[in-house]
């Protein structure tokens, strides 16, 4: 059962990511504002708040979020090896232009910390800009890369970098992310605001960070309509008719956003001098829950697929690309079997016979399941639990229920050969019920 957490622990640790993400994107802007208007007004005491938050950015970014972004490559490698190898191969140049740019986050943000009240005030805040500008650079080149894995656009014809990095959900969802990340930017801020002592800093850092927060969300909020009419017909039927799942998230995205900014409103801006860091700490918790629901909405509207039109969630090729010499693999594993093709299948499998269909099943519902469900009785999206609810206990029914599969907009068909197809629906009745056999006969065909 060891992959049953794998799933989960790819979705933690990617929706967790987030914050310190877009919070290195965006606390500097805040910060450079903040810092310019202190020295104008000759606010020594706004100066000390503002060395105090960029220590803390450091260290929630830098230390957290450079550990969770190792997290995620290691857990979606787990998860999803092929899909991570395209993205590779399609955009290594581009990955490797954005860890320039945080290379240049690293040094200017240390820079900026260490050199607090030690050089001009002109040269400190240009350091602080050019971080500022370095971290968002950094943002425009993995957004482009996340966009091209909804819509990849005209890349499914021509294989090239830039059609689809410019793919048609880019400009929006750039946009959506630039107005989000002053959001998660004054949210923290008005942590660390919450913590200080003194009442003038308090309420100037604190209606500082309801402004950011407010113009984010309504900007945000703006952008995200435009990023929902450029994603396809399917994706939004995913989400607002197919599942009642991402129509549940889609109103916690909401309900998120409108208490946090109830929240800016009410602690921030009117009782500014007599908020606690309890009220703070959860409206970062809130925050937290809409980033969960908006990252799970995101990650559903991609349904069947990894890659539309190229790859499926099941990391099975489906469409031929002329442009990079590459064939659908569907056809072929469906007439001569997914085990003995697919290059992650050990060879111990290849051939399905009574002594090691059981194995085979495991891994034709690994190969086939796992980016999406858990084989855990009690994890999240567990096949176990979704057998039971369709009534699919026994292996006959579940070959039935993989049968259909394809009718979903939001599950790729069952690929492979007729034994191979039974042999997974033995293996997953015994997950189902753990004293169930199969008969070997009806597994191999021969009864």
């Amino acid at each position: 059962m060891a992959w049953g957490w794998q799933w989960d622990a790819e979705a933690v640790i990617a929706t967790y990511h987030i914050l310190p993400s877009h919070l290195a994107v965006g606390a500097f802007w805040i910060t450079y504002f903040m810092e310019r208007k202190a020295y104008q007004e000759n606010d020594m005491d706004m100066l000390e708040f503002l060395k105090k938050y960029s220590l803390l950015v450091l260290i929630f970014c830098f230390v957290t979020g450079s550990l969770t972004g190792a997290g995620i490559w290691y857990a979606a490698t787990i998860i999803s090896p092929r899909v991570i190898s395209g993205l590779i191969h399609n955009y290594v140049w581009g990955w490797a232009t954005e860890w320039v740019f945080f290379l240049i986050e690293i040094v200017t943000i240390y820079t900026y910390y260490y050199t607090f009240k030690k050089i001009s005030p002109k040269a400190h805040m240009r350091i602080g800009l050019i971080y500022a500008i370095s971290a968002w650079l950094s943002m425009v080149i993995i957004t482009g890369i996340l966009g091209f894995m909804l819509t990849p656009g005209k890349w499914s014809q021509t294989g090239g970098f830039f059609d689809g990095f410019f793919n048609p959900s880019y400009w929006p969802q750039l946009f959506v992310r630039t107005a989000f990340m002053f959001v998660v930017g004054g949210t923290y801020a008005a942590i660390v605001a919450s913590f200080i002592k003194n009442p003038h800093v308090k309420e100037k850092a604190m209606k500082v960070a309801a402004k950011w927060g407010m113009g984010g969300l309504v900007i945000g909020g703006l952008f995200t309509i435009w990023y929902f009419f450029k994603i396809p017909g399917q994706s939004r039927a995913i989400i607002f008719n197919d599942l009642t799942f991402t129509q549940t998230m889609f109103k916690i995205a909401i309900v998120s956003g409108v208490l946090l900014f109830v929240y800016f409103v009410i602690w921030c801006l009117k009782r500014s001098r007599t908020a606690i860091p309890i009220i703070a700490i959860i409206a970062m918790l809130i925050l937290f829950v809409g980033i969960c629901a908006g990252e799970t909405i995101r990650e559903m509207a991609r349904r069947p697929y990894l890659i539309p039109n190229y790859m499926l969630s099941n990391q099975m090729i489906d469409h031929d690309m002329k442009a990079k010499g590459i064939k659908s693999e569907v056809a072929k594993f469906d007439r001569e079997g997914v085990l003995k093709n697919y290059y992650f299948a050990p060879n111990s499998v290849k051939k399905i016979d009574q002594t090691n269909y059981m194995a085979a099943g495991r891994i034709l519902t690994k190969l086939e399941c796992i980016s999406c469900h858990t084989v855990a009785r009690d994890g999240f999206f567990s096949i176990p639990k979704l057998m039971v609810k369709f009534g699919a206990t026994s292996p006959e029914d579940i070959c039935d229920f993989l049968d259909s599969l394809g009718v979903y907009d939001y599950m790729p068909p069952f690929v492979g050969t007729e034994t191979e197809k039974r042999t997974m629906a033995a293996y997953i009745a015994s997950l189902v019920n753990p004293d169930m056999k199969a008969d070997p006969a009806w597994v191999l065909g021969s009864k």
